[in-house]
């Protein structure tokens, strides 16, 4: 059995990674993966921690918190496809007005 520690750690490494892509890159579509790898390493602690307490429900967390950020993601990508469609610019700094 690998060990908890192991778990957290890679996913702090997740959580950094999803944090400098979203402060380095412009990008909406890098901002977007990056929310995605945040969501992924906190659905690793949460099955982490379920394995180690047999009470905490963390499967069904996790269950939950797949379903959001696919959802997400669904919404997210269909307002940049809008934004894209109508300004021309997929990048977050020549977005300075949303109406068209």
């Amino acid at each position: 059995m690998v060990p908890i520690e192991h778990y957290i750690i890679f996913s702090a490494l997740l959580l950094s990674i999803g944090l400098v892509i979203i402060l380095i890159k412009r990008s909406v579509i890098m901002i977007l993966a990056g929310v995605e790898l945040i969501l992924n390493a906190a659905n690793i602690n949460l099955i982490a921690f379920s394995q180690n307490d047999p009470n905490l429900s963390g499967q069904m967390m996790t269950l939950f918190v797949i379903v959001v950020a696919v959802a997400e993601s669904a919404v997210a990508l269909a307002i940049v496809y809008q934004i894209f469609r109508h300004q021309g610019v997929s990048d977050v700094d020549q977005l300075n007005e949303l109406k068209g």
